[in-house]
């Protein structure tokens, strides 16, 4: 089975500083976008003030709405395969935050798929969270929607051409990245040069930055 087995992580660490823990403690009781969650609010972040990685992402799926924990699916397994990270190193806050573009599951397509992370959570929380990480190195920006909020008119048309790019914002210490879910394995087979040009350049950052 993918995901966590065993103990698991504790679920909301304090943040390691008064001023962080406040807004920690705003984001876990809001509800601005309540009417539109089909199983209510629960906002995931992670996160303490001596994080030195950022992880943007989506939006929680229904398994990490039950469990409270980010990243606790197939998807987090293969992230954490892309970072060489141990699951105790990565559900480190004071290593790795994170901070997706929607904080609670938004729901499915009728179609089927996750409908996209709600709109409210960025403009109204990312501020003021990423206010108190002063020690952030490098900063993930996991598919499209934080790509596109981010880095607006510098994407390109297409995550592909932008993630091909990730040299570009290496200096401003932003690397752009597909989804790790199990539906880009396609991807990644078409796109050989993510696993040979990109994953060793993630990997060294990852190891300088947390003394690996």
């Amino acid at each position: 089975m993918a995901g966590l087995k065993g103990k698991l992580p504790e679920i909301d660490p304090p943040g390691g500083d008064v001023a962080l823990d406040h807004v920690l403690a705003e984001v876990r009781t809001c509800r601005i976008c309540a009417d539109h969650l089909p199983l209510g609010p629960r906002p995931v972040v992670r996160m303490a003030k001596s994080a030195r990685i950022l992880v943007i992402g989506q939006a929680p799926g229904t398994k990490v709405h039950e469990t409270g924990l980010p990243w606790n699916d197939a998807s987090g397994d293969r992230l954490r395969d892309w970072l060489d990270m141990s699951v105790d190193d990565f559900y480190d806050p004071g290593k790795l935050a994170i901070m997706p573009m929607g904080f609670c599951y938004p729901g499915r397509f009728e179609r089927g798929g996750d409908l996209p992370p709600r709109p409210e959570c960025a403009p109204e929380w990312h501020d003021a969270l990423r206010e108190h990480l002063p020690d952030i190195g490098l900063t993930l920006l996991i598919g499209q929607y934080a790509q596109g909020y981010y880095l607006g008119t510098r994407r390109s048309k297409t995550m592909t051409e932008t993630v091909h790019r990730f040299g570009e914002f290496l200096p401003e210490n932003i690397l752009p990245m597909p989804h790790p879910s199990w539906r880009n394995t396609a991807w990644m087979k078409k796109n050989p040069w993510f696993e040979s040009d990109l994953l060793p350049v993630l990997r060294m950052k990852v190891h300088d930055l947390l003394g690996g």
